[in-house]
């Protein structure tokens, strides 16, 4: 049996290494890591103005796609937003690219896991909106970390729902960090967990999907974390995984 192929959306961005700054495409490595340990095959994917236009050609290469987090945050005119002070929108090819394979894995039925910003992708790709800053509206910042560290905290679950499947339980400890949340729930999206700090959304899922979930946290970044392996199950298992 083959090990199915899972994209995972990158960033271009300047990196330095040594005495060189090199402008880079690159997706933080535990999401590869956590990809190969589940028996896939990572491909990360570099935004392309041309995928973005017509991702159909790239996603028939894949068995399932993540859409990876990010720094940047989505730009709010995409929701029908002016930026906020704290917002910083980042690349707009990025955007089109993450919100174009985005909208086709779910017409597709591709296997979709939003990670973090990729879960704020997912979101407004179905007409929904974000919060812009968390800390305007539960007036703490406790779901971002230090900077360069994760903030650990708990999330319910709802019983019987594809993010508690993916978990493996109904509550479960998660890394975060991010200053952003879900508004509006997009269309055909809904809610299955929620923070035990403030009760903001935590993950969302397509129902009709064979497997389309956003995770507000990094599971990348929990070695023992399931979301990620029961992503590449579902990708071994749809018809030519």
């Amino acid at each position: 049996m083959s090990r199915p192929v899972i994209g995972i959306t990158a960033s271009i961005e300047a990196m330095t290494s040594g005495d060189w700054t090199e402008v880079t495409v690159g997706t933080p490595y535990p999401y590869v890591r956590a990809v190969l340990q589940a028996g896939g095959r990572a491909l990360v994917l570099p935004p392309d103005p041309e995928d973005a236009e017509a991702p159909e050609e790239l996603l028939s290469m894949l068995d399932g796609l993540i859409v990876s987090g990010a720094s940047a945050d989505v730009d709010p005119t995409r929701y029908g937003q002016v930026a906020d002070a704290g917002t910083k929108p980042g690349s707009a090819v990025r955007d089109d690219f993450d919100l174009a394979l985005t909208r086709a894995a779910l017409r597709g039925g591709l296997p979709l896991l939003g990670v973090c910003r990729g879960m704020q992708v997912l979101n407004v790709a179905c007409g929904g909106s974000l919060v812009q800053h968390l800390p305007d509206v539960v007036d703490h910042d406790d779901h971002r970390g230090a900077p360069g560290e994760y903030s650990d905290h708990v999330v319910r679950l709802e019983p019987g729902s594809l993010a508690a499947r993916a978990v493996g339980g109904e509550e479960t400890e998660v890394r975060s960090a991010h200053h952003q949340g879900v508004a509006d729930i997009g269309q055909g999206l809904r809610a299955t967990a929620w923070s035990e700090l403030d009760d903001i959304v935590e993950a969302v899922e397509a129902p009709g999907s064979p497997f389309a979930l956003g995770v507000l946290w990094h599971p990348e970044e929990d070695e023992r974390s399931r979301v990620i392996p029961a992503l590449v199950d579902a990708a071994q298992a749809r018809p030519g995984g």
